[in-house]
């Protein structure tokens, strides 16, 4: 990682593209240290101080903005989650996937999806305001609450702006870059909390190697699924073109154990947030229930948030590999080009064969992705570990960092081949 950055460094316009990244990373963490106007920070500290479970998942998530109340406290997961029921809706409403066929579709829907963010950050924004935050307003009069509102859903609206400036003008990834650095951010709070809690007896020695433990394991496993792939043998007919010979060489088709990468976790965990969401609309024996029930804090709630994140996790797998490799599609341009998978005919039953070793192995990195992100949310749950940085936290930051390395390896080939042609 680090000989790439330095190779990457040494490249005019990667150097450039990197430091646009930095400055753009520069003013999020700047502007998540300014307060919303008119919100009496002193009364959201005792809100969290009653109601920890419920509202730590969402500050480790927005990098700390969220328990200081400042703009960017809505974070970007109203984007995520407009994402979502975009994707969603492209496959359920003809229309759509025509618009997403198009050569202008991907900008079109691009478009649809911050207008969905918009409205999403509006309705999260106007929960916080008027629901459980309504008593930490320092005046309740109309034009304050529109104030606090609206500055949290500009909030959105610029990070969403800015994460795709860092994927055009930066190093790419830029929104799964915000929820990165979001969350390491959260690392120097954690490591003092628990070095105070380690001299003050209330945390064992064991636990906080345990937490090691399962962070190293996390780690090496999310790395060796994602590097994980399925090599499938593809063989080219020979034709005879005027004089000339084409086709005849042996190349494959890289299957991937885990195509959709950390993407499953991210929207999964944005869904889930969605009822202690809803739950800021309400106050008393409803936000208790929520916390209870379907916070990963809770006690039977970390049961069913934990089976429905891994329900989540697989489900999103699936669908996001779907949306990404196509069996039939791959199949048909195979049999144009004269491409052939040895022992299994050209066109449908290729289809077939690409379509049930993408099942299978897509059902490996969905478990294994589902096993990782729960099973040290279980375990934290149980014990007096407060750093508040679980599996999926874990998988995300190492996830991304991947992700983020491939793209800055890959721009530096593809100006490397740039520089060979000139």
């Amino acid at each position: 990682m680090i000989e790439t950055l330095r190779n990457a460094w040494k490249i005019p316009d990667l150097r450039k593209r990197i430091l646009f990244s930095f400055f753009m990373i520069l003013v999020y963490r700047l502007g998540s240290q300014i307060p919303v106007p008119g919100i009496n920070r002193a009364v959201i500290e005792q809100m969290f101080q009653g109601n920890a479970g419920i509202l730590d998942f969402f500050d480790l998530m927005s990098g700390g903005s969220f328990k200081n109340f400042t703009i960017f406290a809505l974070n970007i997961y109203p984007y995520i989650t407009a994402s979502i029921i975009l994707q969603l809706l492209t496959i359920a409403i003809p229309k759509l996937e025509e618009i997403a066929k198009r050569e202008d579709g991907k900008q079109k829907l691009a478009q649809f999806t911050r207008y969905l963010t918009v409205v999403l950050a509006l309705v999260q924004a106007v929960a916080y305001t008027i629901g459980f935050f309504n008593s930490a307003l320092i005046s309740s009069d109309a034009l304050s609450i529109i104030t606090v509102v609206l500055t949290l859903t500009a909030g959105t609206a610029f990070l969403m702006w800015l994460g795709e400036e860092i994927t055009e003008k930066g190093i790419g990834n830029g929104i799964s870059i915000i929820i990165f650095t979001g969350i390491i951010s959260r690392i120097p709070a954690g490591i003092g909390t628990t070095l105070g809690l380690l001299r003050a007896g209330t945390l064992n020695i064991f636990e906080v190697i345990l937490f090691l433990i399962f962070a190293f394991a996390i780690i090496v496993g999310i790395i060796a699924v994602q590097q994980g792939e399925r090599k499938i043998n593809v063989q080219y007919a020979k034709r005879v073109v005027g004089r000339k010979m084409y086709g005849g060489q042996s190349t494959h088709i890289p299957i991937k154990v885990l195509m959709a990468g950390v993407i499953p976790v991210i929207f999964a965990s944005s869904l889930l947030a969605f009822p202690q969401t809803l739950a800021f609309f309400f106050k008393g024996d409803f936000i208790n229930w929520v916390e209870k029930y379907m916070s990963p804090a809770g006690n039977p709630g970390v049961w069913i948030y934990s089976t429905m994140n891994v329900v989540l996790i697989i489900f999103f797998t699936y669908f996001y590999t779907a949306v990404q490799f196509n069996p039939f599609e791959y199949a048909n341009n195979l049999k144009q080009n004269g491409g052939f998978v040895p022992g299994i005919r050209p066109g449908r039953p290729t289809a077939e064969y690409l379509n049930k070793v993408l099942t299978r192995i897509t059902l490996v990195g969905a478990v294994t992705l589902a096993f990782i992100a729960s099973v040290p949310t279980i375990i934290f749950s149980f014990t007096n570990f407060n750093i508040n940085f679980g599996g999926t936290a874990l998988l995300i930051v190492t996830g991304v960092a991947l992700e983020t390395m491939k793209q800055i390896e890959s721009q530096m080939l593809m100006r490397h081949y740039k520089g060979f042609l000139k």
